[in-house]
């Protein structure tokens, strides 16, 4: 891989002439002297992840919009701080890791692995206040923003949260590398990575192909034809949403090897459903870095926008370089997505398609908690796969908010989590993700779909 400059605070993006455009939901910070010394603190660290790694995953990507390969992305809806511990980040790996084996073996085709993970701190808001009890104060804009606790204090937009939530990631990244290349993410291990969870169906269905991969991987072994050091370790690549412009930006460095600017923060960027504006400084920026970009799209997108965003991030049609994550709703998706699909002629296939079927899929119970069904989120990707189908373009991934914890958050599923006890185990800040189970029995859905022959 290849490595940056040694002289970052020359060639950060603080040296950039960034276009004074418009940003929306960035945060209001009280002290310009605070921010410029966490700016510049911030721009004087060395990168988190290295140019020649996006390079790595731009390459994956390019088969994943040519159909021959599939992307799994997944992780939480907003990191916390305090909640960067290995256990909770070694759950969150081997629940991604079961998905990608369930998906390989049943699909039979590669699964390129990318977590929500080691950046996402931070979240859009519908409202910059929040108001209790009489009181108003900043919205929680997530952990890179402010505290979540309802105090002037906590909710006081914070430059120093930028610093860390670098360290976070950095302590994330490594233990993320850790896992996936010293032997833990070892295709003999596939048991393993199901102990420690709670059993249901899926755990069981699980438990019954892994004994299948054992046969098949043995048998390997013992042909000569397996690799004792391929399968110890796999690819596995970071994502999060550009949202905190403050926080990229300081983080873009110069490649040696081409003078290509590089956001460092993580390898996959995307840009959300509420920060896309085509004139915007979000759009902006990502045109100006290398690495591979995602770009939300609500059920509002059209053909002309679509195709703006493509000349805007993707002038050239680089394979891998731009993929649109659909987030369209269960009930709509195949009323927008063939149309949209089919105007976009060839140019439909030159990028990559991954869907989203979450967040066009929440509701608020009587209860006041943010909740998806499982059902609708499964209903949404089968529409998704329908509508390539329909247009003769690839279904090229699925991108899910989840956790490896045994949460009560979205309803539905074997798992047997109904309305009625979601307040049990409801630890998201933010939006509902799906528990360990449900998160398996996703996989094996998809896989089933991928099976029948979609490609």
């Amino acid at each position: 891989m290849s490595t940056d400059t040694t002289n970052p605070e020359v060639h950060s993006g603080l040296t950039t002439d960034w276009p004074q455009l418009p940003a929306s939901q960035q945060p209001t910070w009280q002290d310009p002297a605070e921010l410029a010394q966490a700016l510049s603190v911030l721009a004087a660290y060395p990168p988190l992840v290295f140019a020649g790694e996006c390079d790595l995953l731009r390459t994956r990507m390019a088969a994943v919009s040519q159909g021959k390969a599939f992307a799994l992305q997944g992780g939480d809806c907003a990191e916390t701080l305090a909640e960067v511990t290995g256990p909770n980040i070694r759950e969150r790996i081997k629940t991604i890791l079961q998905m990608a084996v369930v998906l390989t073996y049943g699909a039979g085709m590669p699964i390129v692995k990318v977590g929500r993970m080691a950046g996402q701190f931070a979240k859009p808001r519908s409202s910059d206040t929040e108001t209790r009890d009489g009181q108003t104060l900043p919205a929680y804009r997530g952990d890179m923003v402010n505290g979540f606790a309802f105090t002037p204090e906590s909710r006081r937009h914070n430059p120093d949260r930028l610093l860390r939530a670098y360290h976070a990631s950095s302590a994330t990244l490594n233990l993320v590398r850790g896992f996936t290349t010293g032997g833990f993410a070892d295709l003999r291990s596939v048991h393993a990575w199901n102990k420690g969870f709670i059993k249901g169906p899926a755990q069981a269905r699980y438990e019954q192909m892994a004994h299948e991969i054992d046969r098949a991987v043995r048998f390997l072994e013992a042909s000569g034809v397996a690799d004792a050091e391929e399968m110890r370790r796999v690819e596995f690549f970071s994502a999060h949403e550009a949202l905190v412009l403050d926080y990229e930006r300081p983080l873009v460095r110069r490649d040696h090897r081409t003078g290509l600017l590089y956001d460092t923060s993580s390898h996959f960027l995307w840009i959300g459903e509420r920060t896309r504006e085509l004139d915007g400084a979000h759009i902006d920026f990502v045109s100006r870095v290398h690495n591979p970009i995602g770009v939300k799209l609500g059920p509002t997108a059209d053909r002309d926008t679509v195709l703006r965003l493509i000349d805007k991030v993707d002038p050239d049609r680089v394979p891998g370089r731009l993929t649109f994550i659909t987030r369209m709703g269960a009930a709509t998706i195949q009323e927008v997505l063939p149309g949209l699909l089919t105007s976009l002629g060839e140019d439909a296939r030159h990028v990559s398609w991954i869907c989203d079927p979450m967040h066009g899929n929440t509701f608020t119970t009587s209860s006041n908690h943010k909740t998806r069904r499982f059902e609708d989120v499964v209903e949404e990707v089968r529409g998704f796969f329908a509508a390539h189908l329909e247009a003769g373009t690839h279904p090229g991934g699925i991108h899910v908010e989840l956790t490896g914890n045994d949460v009560t958050e979205c309803v539905g599923g074997t798992s047997e989590v109904n309305l009625d006890n979601l307040g049990l185990r409801y630890e998201t800040l933010c939006d509902p993700r799906l528990n360990h189970q449900q998160s398996l029995e996703l996989a094996f859905l998809v896989a089933e779909m991928l099976d029948r022959g979609v490609y």
